[in-house]
């Protein structure tokens, strides 16, 4: 889980994971007023540090490992260790703050690294359609986009189930023949 600072990845992560999530919140201390950019999330009293970390089981075979990154620029350093050997990623975004996604697009993109973009719903938010969002984000249309309530559990399966898919559907099968090792 990707995104700016107070998009919800920590709920997020909270809400699916099927194990007690690791969490590194730390307190926002007024030392941190001058760098962290409250506007729109006044109330946050917590961020993330490092990372979060959850796990979902899709099916015996076949289990999520959750990381989320933390959101402020000053923690971006983590991005590249937390997405070594990740399949795929989900941005989430705060329609009210949508430029704080921009990175984890970029960030994305940049690494060729498959991702889905979900809205986070906040209670008292205005609701943009999702093709208003991707305009907004300059996304390529086979990106998909969903809405999203990071609190609850069955929003945020839905969420992943729509990132695996995507995965599967854009990933090129394997082929078969000439390499180190295959014998006639």
């Amino acid at each position: 889980m990707a995104g700016g600072f107070g998009v919800g990845k920590t709920t997020f992560v909270g809400a699916v994971s099927e194990i007690a999530p690791l969490s590194t919140e730390e307190l926002l201390t007024t030392v941190s007023a001058a760098t962290d950019n409250l506007d729109g999330i006044e109330n946050k009293l917590e961020t993330t540090v490092a990372m979060d970390f959850g796990r979902l089981t899709l099916d015996p075979e076949h289990v999520l490992y959750l990381f989320g990154t933390p959101g402020q620029e000053r923690f971006w350093f983590m991005w590249d260790e937390l997405c070594e050997g990740a399949l795929g990623a989900v941005i989430i975004a705060d329609t009210r703050r949508l430029e704080e996604s921009f990175a984890a697009v970029d960030f994305f993109e940049e690494r060729g690294l498959g991702f889905v973009v979900a809205i986070n719903e906040f209670d008292g938010s205005y609701r943009y359609d999702p093709e208003e969002v991707r305009a907004a984000m300059d996304l390529h249309p086979e990106i998909p986009i969903v809405r999203c309530d990071a609190r609850i559990s069955s929003s945020g399966v839905q969420t992943l189930l729509t990132l695996v898919r995507h995965l599967i559907a854009h990933t090129p099968a394997p082929t078969s023949g000439s390499g180190a090792g295959v014998r006639p």
